[in-house]
């Protein structure tokens, strides 16, 4: 199949955590884009772009299914995005243990396993697609954090090793390394770090959140789709193995 019979086919993808935030963003931008999607939450939305599934991507049972269910809806899988994810702020002394478990299942183990799960499948795109959302919590460390600071810097290692691997088979994987985007996870960590730090929200924000960018705004996730269709279309062809910041920047200093 040439290039060209590749890039003006319909694109079948696999997102996950799609039922809000990055993931809905995603999937809404992707079926615009004229992509079939499969919107994989533990709780899809029903209403939300893309055709809903519902899976436990903390299980090998959960991940296995989701990529089953779009071979059976599509007949095949160009592109998967691994963006499901949640968070959880305690000092390390308290860190519950089964947090830092559930964490490291989703955020690290259910990207692996969608990359296992799927990988026949990519190869046999002829272009197939691996993107994982990641964050800038990836490339540095935040207090309070570490679980899923040690995932993203482990799912960051995941997608250079696919890129390795994939290389001979027409797969490229790659990372988006967002900082702070205007989801309810991120509304949710205010409130948790206004605790830990004991301030209020407002300062959080500016003085703990956002302390590190040059730009003091959140990201919208419109922006993060927008970035994840440039990377999963033809103009994308280029990027593999690598982690892409876009961080206000954050890394800059």
């Amino acid at each position: 199949m040439t290039s060209d019979m590749i890039s003006s086919r319909t694109r079948a993808v696999l997102v996950t955590g799609a039922a809000s935030g990055i993931g809905a963003a995603i999937t809404e931008r992707l079926v615009a884009d004229g992509a079939q999607v499969l919107a994989v939450d533990l709780s899809p939305d029903p209403d939300g772009a893309g055709q809903p599934f519902a899976a436990d991507l903390a299980t090998r049972e959960g991940n296995r299914a989701a990529v089953e269910e779009a071979l059976a809806r599509f007949g095949r899988l160009d592109a998967v995005v691994a963006n499901a994810g949640f968070q959880h702020v305690s000092p390390v002394f308290d860190f519950e243990e089964d947090r830092w478990e559930a964490l490291l299942a989703v955020l690290l183990t259910s990207p692996f396993l969608l990359a296992k799960y799927a990988w026949p499948a990519l190869a046999d795109s002829g272009d197939g697609r691996f993107l994982a959302v990641a964050s800038v919590h990836g490339l540095v460390a935040s207090p309070f954090k570490a679980g899923y600071v040690s995932a993203k810097h482990g799912v960051l290692g995941l997608v250079k090793t696919l890129a390795l691997e994939g290389a001979a088979v027409g797969i490229r994987a790659m990372a988006l390394c967002p900082g702070y985007v205007r989801t309810p996870l991120v509304e949710q960590q205010i409130a948790d770090q206004a605790a830990a730090h004991g301030i209020s929200p407002e300062r959080v924000l500016r003085e703990v959140m956002l302390d590190r960018q040059a730009v003091k705004e959140l990201i919208e996730p419109a922006d993060v789709a927008a970035a994840a269709a440039f990377f999963l279309g033809p103009a994308g062809a280029a990027f593999t193995g690598v982690a892409i910041p876009m961080d206000q920047g954050w890394l800059a200093h």
